[in-house]
């Protein structure tokens, strides 16, 4: 199973009376959103699933793909490890599954799948952490396919 994490991209900060799930993109983070979304549109099976956050810096950051998506509030800001890995079907899913979500849920699910100590790893706003379950030798293993950010491409 191929798991591809993408982080939203930059947000606004909250100003007086937003709630954090309202904060847009800055202009920056919409060019971050369509550069990380063309290579990943390039990258993407046709028959991957698209999950994200419901909170709009999420929406505006999968949007610039161009595919469908489905919104879970599983995946807000505050969820878990868990909750995402559940979602996504971890490790037994057909189809590579895309999630857009944010920290520190995203760096969570990558240091318990790479079995990182601390439990947690940074994961760059508009980045990418596209990882893969595979057996080897009769072992389950979780690889690391690509690291992308959005400023290298």
């Amino acid at each position: 199973m191929d798991l591809i994490l993408w982080r939203h991209a930059e947000a606004q900060d909250p100003g007086e009376g937003m709630s954090d799930l309202a904060r847009p993109l800055t202009r920056r983070g919409e060019k971050q959103a369509a550069r990380m979304a063309a290579w990943l549109d390039r990258q993407l099976p046709e028959g991957a699933r698209v999950l994200a956050s419901p909170a709009v810096r999420t929406e505006q950051t999968v949007g610039a793909l161009g595919r469908k998506y489905r919104l879970h509030d599983e995946l807000r800001p505050g969820a878990t490890a868990d909750q995402l890995l559940r979602l996504a079907g971890w490790p037994t899913a057909r189809a590579p599954v895309l999630v857009v979500g944010h920290q520190p849920a995203l760096g969570q699910t990558v240091a318990q799948l790479l079995g990182l100590p601390g439990g947690d790893c940074a994961v760059k706003k508009g980045a990418v952490w596209w990882l893969r379950r595979r057996e080897r030798d009769g072992a389950p293993q979780t690889v690391v396919v690509t690291v992308q950010a959005a400023e290298l491409l």
